[in-house]
């Protein structure tokens, strides 16, 4: 038998014990069930007014800062980054929650208002401009 057919049949045996396991199949429901819940709100972040005008901001506080803020999408969550504080936009079934990341790994969480003002957000994190 050969070094594939050997992997092969191992991966078989995992994935045969993973079906026989329960506690892998609740776990497996309940991500796709939170993953369900959270969506909705996933897809208002992404698609409003609210997340083009924060970026437009982001750019223009990081040139007042002299500074280059970094925009990602990570799956559901938007991480800007700048002078090494971090503000992340997390959906949770519940709405939507920014994260203020500090360097010392310091977090503080606030709910945040899709239809509320991106420059009080900015203000939030990055302090005056």
């Amino acid at each position: 038998m050969g070094f594939l057919d050997n992997l092969e049949n191992s991966l078989k045996a995992l994935e045969s014990r993973e079906e026989h396991d329960p506690g892998v199949v609740q776990r497996k429901q309940d991500e796709r069930t939170k993953a369900l819940a959270v969506a909705p709100w996933a897809e208002k972040l992404k698609d409003s007014p609210f997340t083009h005008n924060l970026f437009e901001q982001a750019a223009i506080a990081g040139h007042r800062l002299r500074t280059k803020v970094y925009m990602s999408w990570l799956e559901n969550t938007l991480r800007l980054e700048a002078k090494e504080r971090k503000l992340e936009l997390r959906p949770t079934a519940n709405g939507i929650i920014a994260a203020f990341i500090e360097p010392s790994r310091e977090e503080k969480t606030q709910p945040i208002d899709l239809d509320g003002d991106p420059a009080q957000l900015l203000l939030s994190w990055l302090g005056p401009l």
